[in-house]
């Protein structure tokens, strides 16, 4: 045991007798542990979020989606051949997406229909078959609906918009008309829904809209045309690399766009907000640092005559400064380790037992998602360390300063 050590040590221990520093040493060190908690606990949150919403768009978006200026895709079986020779690639789905208004008999909703073919192998990235469909739809059912109407899939949002439920009518209006001898006329066309899904996220549930691929070609008049391919990668980060290199071999007229592009905006929202709590919450451990300062500064003080006996007796101002610094650092490290242990307890709690409930037409999600990434974590207990520590700095050299033949005389 070093010299400076023992000292800092038998100093935290006098200091329990003099219960007003005790009482300002327990209020730092839970201010620590508060502060290393909240940032745990909120940041974790923060991260299931980010993954949460990841997972949901990417159980309904493709990893990346190909288009052509200008227009459809037509003739597309020689590209789909071209993609699938890429590096990475796992699946395709030539699909058809655009806006239109449903009209039911007790509502009127503006959505996104998709176009897509159930019997194609890579139909699954486009979320037909990770949405969690309420009716337990035989595939076939997409395909042929009622027998003079085609079918056609809503999301839970929408479909309680349109106050439609399975087997009810509904109408297709979609701006790809014709002219005629009174005007521009758009096309109308009557569906019957054959289900209803669930994907888990709002945006989606209350927008998007599934019809065979044939269908919707016939809607929009676009033969054997599609509007976009989708593409669906073994390594999902990989996806803007992908596109960009795919959209330099295919050249003019296609283009590629990947999920993080697509929602860009939204992600870039997500890291503002945790960046925000981040430093919000640090706050709290600054104010429990300025309270470990104060217990440093009157610990100088109050050992005002041992100081200057130490330094009489040989100890150096490096080593006086490293004695005050250990009593804050073991202020700081019992804080921090109290936190984190309560942080990571408190995570999981709140994933395993989902004793907080939100609304569902509220949030995105009716429990908070949690998730613990130990970077994070490591990021937070250094960041509550490193301000430990500078707290200690001013009242350490405070007491390195004094002189000893002063402190004697009037200490």
């Amino acid at each position: 045991m070093s010299f400076e050590f023992y000292i800092s040590r038998r100093y935290m221990r006098s200091k329990h007798k003099q219960a007003f520093i005790s009482f300002i040493t327990v209020l730092s060190m839970a201010g620590v542990t508060v502060g290393v908690m909240a940032l745990i606990i909120v940041i974790a949150v923060m991260s299931g979020a980010e993954s949460y919403f990841k997972s949901k768009i990417l159980g309904v978006e493709p990893n990346v989606i190909i288009r052509r200026h200008g227009g459809a895709i037509t003739g597309y079986s020689s590209l789909l051949e071209r993609i699938k020779k890429e590096k990475d690639v796992v699946a395709l789905a030539p699909f058809i997406d655009t806006q239109v208004m449903l009209k039911s008999k007790s509502g009127l909703s503006g959505s996104v229909l998709r176009g897509v073919d159930p019997k194609a192998s890579g139909t699954e990235i486009m979320g037909m078959k990770r949405a969690d469909i309420k009716e337990k739809l035989a595939p076939a059912s997409l395909d042929t609906g009622n027998a003079s109407f085609p079918g056609i899939i809503l999301g839970r949002e929408l479909a309680d918009r349109l106050g439609v439920s399975a087997g009810s009518a509904l109408y297709i209006i979609s701006p790809s008309g014709m002219l005629s001898p009174v005007g521009y006329m758009p096309a109308m066309r009557r569906f019957t829904v054959t289900g209803i899904f669930s994907s888990g996220f709002y945006e989606y549930d209350a927008s998007l809209a599934y019809i065979n691929l044939s269908a919707a070609q016939r809607l929009l008049r676009l033969k054997d045309g599609v509007t976009g391919i989708g593409v669906k990668l073994g390594h999902i980060y990989d996806a803007n690399l992908f596109a960009t290199n795919i959209s330099e071999k295919l050249g003019f007229p296609f283009w590629a766009v990947d999920w993080m592009d697509l929602n860009r905006n939204f992600f870039s929202a997500l890291k503002l907000e945790k960046t925000a709590m981040f430093v919000i919450l640090t706050l709290i451990i600054l104010v429990a640092a300025f309270n470990i300062a104060s217990t440093l500064i009157m610990m100088v003080m109050s050992k005002t005559r041992d100081i200057a006996i130490l330094k009489a007796m040989g100890a150096t101002e490096r080593s006086i400064r490293k004695i005050f610094v250990l009593n804050g650092l073991f202020i700081g490290m019992t804080g921090t380790a109290l936190g984190a242990s309560l942080g990571v307890f408190g995570c999981f709690l709140l994933k395993h037992y989902k004793f907080i409930h939100l609304p569902g037409d509220v949030y995105y999600f009716t429990t908070l998602p949690v998730k613990l990434e130990w970077p994070d974590i490591t990021a937070i207990v250094a960041a509550a360390m490193i301000i430990c520590f500078l707290s200690t700095l001013y009242p350490a050299k405070r007491a390195s300063s004094q002189d000893p033949a002063e402190a004697l005389r009037y200490g």
